[in-house]
């Protein structure tokens, strides 16, 4: 049974770091791109970061978080990793993990991309 299962989140004051961590199982995760996607208080599910499947050389970040967040994976672990440094209030969100619907050699940022989702991280930056 696949599963994502996230963890890392919690309360930190603006300007702090926070790693986010997903563990997948139950299928084979190096095949698969993964993404972190959030949803803030009232708002869409939106794109943060996309990792290629395989090494993940290619990656792909949401305008907003770029150069102050880092997605990676470790296959030997099947995690995905969103390393997050600069916060901000508006990154307030949960935080979720991703796999894409489909074996394809890329990181995308669409929704319609990812099948498979996991519960999500609570992240809240106070100011």
């Amino acid at each position: 049974q696949l599963q994502l299962l996230e963890s890392g989140g919690g309360l930190v004051q603006a300007g702090a770091s926070l790693m986010l961590s997903c563990v997948a199982s139950g299928f084979t995760f190096s095949s698969f791109g993964m993404g972190w996607f959030r949803q803030g208080p009232g708002k869409d599910r939106d794109f943060v970061a996309a990792i290629r499947l395989g090494r993940g050389y290619i990656t792909k970040y949401a305008d907003s978080v770029k150069g102050r967040f880092i997605i990676s994976r470790d296959n030997t672990k099947n995690t995905v990793t969103l390393h997050m440094d600069s916060l901000k209030p508006e990154d307030t969100a949960i935080y979720s993990c991703a796999r894409q619907r489909l074996v394809q050699n890329i990181a995308t940022p669409r929704l319609e991309d990812y099948a498979d989702w996991g519960q999500g991280t609570q992240v809240i930056v106070s100011s």
